[in-house]
């Protein structure tokens, strides 16, 4: 594998989580595992590493043995933020992008979006009914615009994206996979119907 189709996975759990109270979401247990494990687990085989973005209890996302990046823009200016800082600390050249609340992503997330990519520098998730930008397979061509965007105190994933000349791979045939954890209730719900 030359270096150009490499690709690096990246849990997103770098987020305030307030509707989950202030918890960090990647670490409440769902079926036995943190919810960034079930997102890690399902990214490993796809990719060439997996890394996660995360800017709270560093030294238990740390014992995992995963590099664990942290935001260089403070204030968490939301996930562009995180994506950015992994672009800049790692080489590869494509990330491939999941937040922590995803635990039953595809397998064939990678294989699907970089079918569906053409010459696009960016592509997300659309699940049938809503886009889901933080799902996303992304070049490291995109540094510059990320950083611009940000600076202009622009926070929007969506917008960016779209901007940036990307595009939604339809997933709609397994919308439920993208199902995310938000509330203790979420959680609480999934626990009992796995």
């Amino acid at each position: 594998m030359n270096d150009a189709s490499k690709v690096t996975g990246v849990v997103l759990a770098g987020g305030k989580a307030s509707r989950m109270g202030g918890s960090d979401k990647g670490l409440l247990v769902l079926n036995g595992k943190p919810l960034w494990q079930h997102v890690a687990d399902i990214l490993t085989p796809q990719v060439d590493r997996v890394t996660i973005s995360a800017n709270r209890n560093l030294d238990i996302y740390q014992a995992s043995g995963l590099t664990v990046i942290r935001d260089t823009l403070t204030d968490y200016p939301g996930p562009l933020a995180g994506m950015l800082s992994v672009m800049q600390q790692l080489d590869s050249q494509w990330f491939l992008f999941s937040p922590c609340d995803t635990p039953h992503i595809p397998y064939s997330l990678l294989t699907r979006l970089q079918a569906q990519r053409g010459e696009s520098p960016v592509v997300w998730v659309h699940d049938g009914n809503r886009d889901h930008p933080t799902i996303a397979l992304a070049h490291r061509q995109l540094i510059p615009e990320i950083e611009h965007y940000l600076s202009r105190g622009e926070r929007r994933v969506m917008v960016f994206m779209r901007q940036a000349g990307g595009h939604a791979v339809d997933f709609s045939e397994v919308k439920t996979a993208f199902s995310n954890v938000n509330t203790p209730e979420d959680l609480y719900r999934w626990q009992e119907t796995q």
